[in-house]
């Protein structure tokens, strides 16, 4: 193998992907021998290798062939929440996990704007009144002054607080401890207590990563202690919402609206009560893919091979033990 101008040897790159071929990829063969394969190769690819490149992200070959990726040093993922990655065998090994992190967020926290804009101004109303042909003068909600309430204190949520803010909302987080003084956030609050917090906030947004802890975060209890007036955003992942609670509040009256790019299950069953709600959005789990993503995708992973080529450190390390890219 060819020498790297910092002396090191060209590394291996495992490259696994499903249909399209990884974006950038002359880039990548440039820095390291690269050994394109689909899940049913990934082991014979993974001999000897020492990086993954988990395009096809959220594939479970790794783990079926964790027994495979002896001589891995890096593996990274193309995407940001790898809840649905994690295994004991990951979590417990020496190698260094890198997430997406960052890549989607300006995308993601213009979605979120974006649901409160169509909820805060009615455009599904506008739009069924347009089909049916019907003039007809309403009132909408002010976004200035009215306040949100983050979930999620990492980069996705920190550019909702910006975007937010921007409009002239007041916006607060929420993480997993307390603190008061933020560059982003007025102040962050817990979010082991959202029950005892929600009641001040039209808008509860969930931004947060799935673990343990914020799998069923927002449940009957927190959905209870929403104000009647405030709406529900998802744009982090389905599972942190109880389904059937939300379901149940919703029918009730208990909020007064959401909007989801994310629900549990995914994709949401034909003839669930959410779809034909008038007061829910629904998108297919689409708030960070604009049109370049893709290669917004690609650059980060050469970016990143280029530090490891020269032995600098890697950006975006996922804390194993947590889930997520812990703030320093």
């Amino acid at each position: 193998m060819t020498a790297t101008a910092a002396g090191r040897k060209r590394p291996i790159v495992a490259a696994l992907y499903r249909e399209a071929l990884p974006p950038r990829l002359a880039e990548v063969q440039e820095l390291a021998e690269v050994r394109l394969t689909k899940a049913d190769g990934l082991a014979k690819a993974m001999d000897g290798a020492d990086v993954l490149y988990q395009w096809h992200s959220f594939s479970p070959a790794l783990k079926d062939n964790w027994d495979a990726a002896s001589s891995l040093k890096w593996i990274h993922v193309s995407a940001a929440g790898v809840s649905q990655l994690m295994f004991d065998g990951l979590v417990q090994s020496d190698v260094t996990y890198t997430n997406s992190r960052g890549v989607l967020s300006t995308a993601i926290a213009e979605f979120a704007l974006g649901f409160v804009l169509d909820m805060a101004k009615d455009s599904q109303g506008s739009f069924r009144l347009q089909q049916e042909q019907r003039w007809q003068h309403r009132t909408t909600r002010k976004i200035q002054g009215q306040t949100a309430l983050v979930v999620g204190t990492g980069s996705i949520g920190r550019e909702i607080a910006r975007l937010f803010r921007a409009v002239g909302m007041d916006v607060d987080g929420a993480g997993r401890t307390a603190r008061p003084g933020d560059a982003d956030f007025g102040r962050i609050h817990a979010s082991g207590n959202l029950a005892g917090t929600v009641h001040d906030y039209d808008y509860l947004v969930l931004a947060a990563p799935l673990t343990a802890e914020t799998r069923g975060l927002v449940g009957a209890e927190v959905l209870t202690a929403m104000k009647p007036s405030a709406r529900l955003i998802n744009v982090g992942r389905g599972e942190l919402v109880d389904t059937a609670a939300l379901t149940d509040a919703l029918t009730s009256g208990t909020i007064a609206g959401a909007a989801l790019d994310v629900v549990h299950p995914e994709p949401l069953p034909e003839g669930h009560a959410l779809w034909d709600m008038e007061n829910v959005i629904i998108t297919p789990h689409m708030s960070g893919d604009t049109e370049d993503y893709l290669d917004d995708l690609g650059k980060l992973f050469v970016d990143n091979l280029k530090r490891y080529c020269t032995g600098e450190p890697l950006e975006n390390v996922v804390d194993k033990s947590l889930g997520f890219v812990s703030a320093s």
